[in-house]
């Protein structure tokens, strides 16, 4: 199969404009898009959109179910059939919003500069950056692979949501996309390692918890044996949730807040806690949350007086499932590399990962990858000190165009492989 190569005036291209790309990720870090400032979340939609309309994209908003929100955005183009047949979806996923409050970005003088290679700002590589990188792609496929890029329905799906995990967006993109899409391609952040790109192929799943004990409050003075403290027995299932933790299965849980008590001189009747678990594997998963909905009625703690018991509630707030390797994935990972093989452009190596993204949205409905965002670090983090163990989250400049070359290069072997964007 004659599968055509990316011509050396595509990385000529792509260098002379990179100043035109990094002046829109400028643009658009410049907007704060905090997940709970859907003003700005929707000035960023406005922006992106009026971009990717240069490129015949026509635009549609979408309410989150959730009014603290922004609207999600979905940018589409119509690809060109061939005669009965329709054109080949392909999705490209990013999101809008960021999680930095526009006070936290002033307090640490977080915003958008150039030191070096690093490019500084709030999501400059979490996800801005990416939808940078589509942008690119997309710009790329329509003047050195026009015929791929008119015989493909494009449809960039970006989340005004996506760090609090909203879960409306994913059964969009599945609605959208559908079963029968050719691939769900992801841009979060890429890693680079001894010159290898490591493209996302699996992500754990995640399940939130709130635990809430009930004890009885009595005088600490005077009447403490009738008192059952909530808050010791808050600590005693403190103590057996960090117990399950089993890194050699990769299944981790984190108590990230503990509440109760009132005054040092009364038994404390009440006491919460908020609880994070993550696991990669599906049944590890579900035995995780087994083990914890076990603590339902969970009593150690009981009052001296009379026995009265305390009450152990746990809460499954939310659950979302783990991204596993599968072949869908398997198979993408496989073009991508064939395309950095067949052009020169180094290897292509599988990454998992801890954290999740809208893939774990997708996985089990169409062929899913990830990571193929620009390079960087620092994610989620505003701070910077002067010793340098503290750092703001950058993009890497020098990692636009190579990856840029290699997801067109990957893309233009999917397409062909898929028979589309040969026609007339």
């Amino acid at each position: 199969m004659d599968i055509p190569k990316p011509s050396p005036e595509l990385h000529d291209y792509f260098n002379h404009h990179l100043s035109d790309y990094l002046d829109l990720l400028r643009g658009m870090v410049l907007i704060n898009s905090f997940t709970a400032n859907p003003a700005g979340v929707d000035a960023l939609g406005r922006l992106t959109a009026e971009r990717f309309a240069s490129l015949g994209f026509t635009a549609e908003t979408i309410a989150s179910t959730d009014a603290r929100y922004g609207r999600h955005l979905i940018l589409t183009r119509e690809g060109r059939s061939a005669g009965d047949t329709a054109a080949p979806v392909i999705g490209l996923i990013s999101h809008l919003d960021t999680v930095f409050p526009a006070a936290e970005e002033q307090a640490n003088d977080f915003t958008f500069r150039i030191e070096g290679d690093r490019i500084y700002g709030p999501g400059t590589v979490d996800i801005k950056g990416g939808t940078v990188m589509i942008c690119m792609v997309l710009e790329g496929l329509r003047l050195f692979h026009p015929e791929v890029f008119a015989g493909v329905t494009w449809r960039i799906l970006l989340n005004a949501a996506e760090e609090v995990l909203s879960r409306d967006f994913g059964l969009l993109c599945r609605h959208v996309l559908g079963p029968n899409a050719l691939a769900a391609l992801v841009f979060e952040q890429g890693d680079v390692r001894d010159g290898r790109y490591l493209l996302v192929t699996s992500r754990k799943g995640m399940a939130r918890y709130h635990i809430q004990v009930e004890g009885r409050g009595a005088h600490a003075g005077a009447l403490h044996k009738r008192g059952a403290n909530a808050i010791v027995q808050l600590a005693d299932v403190v103590g057996q949730i960090a117990g399950f933790t089993d890194h050699e299965r990769d299944l981790t849980f984190n108590v990230g807040t503990i509440t109760g008590g009132t005054v040092t001189n009364r038994v404390p009747h009440l006491a919460t806690a908020d609880v994070e678990m993550r696991a990669f594997d599906p049944e590890v998963f579900e035995s995780g949350v087994a083990r914890m909905m076990v603590l339902n009625g969970y009593c150690s703690v009981r009052s001296l007086d009379d026995d009265y018991p305390c009450r152990v509630e746990v809460d499954l707030e939310g659950r979302w499932t783990p991204w596993p390797s599968n072949e869908g994935t398997s198979y993408l990972v496989d073009v991508w590399r064939a395309a950095a093989a067949e052009n020169g452009m180094g290897d292509v190596t599988p990454q998992a990962r801890g954290g999740l993204s809208d893939g774990n949205w997708l996985w089990d409905l169409l062929p899913t990858i990830d990571g193929l965002g620009p390079q960087g670090a620092n994610a989620h983090s505003s701070e910077r000190s002067a010793d340098g163990s503290k750092d703001q989250e950058y993009a890497l400049a020098s990692s636009f165009v190579p990856k840029a070359m290699l997801n067109v290069a990957a893309i233009v072997r999917l397409v062909t492989m898929d028979g589309a964007g040969t026609h007339d």
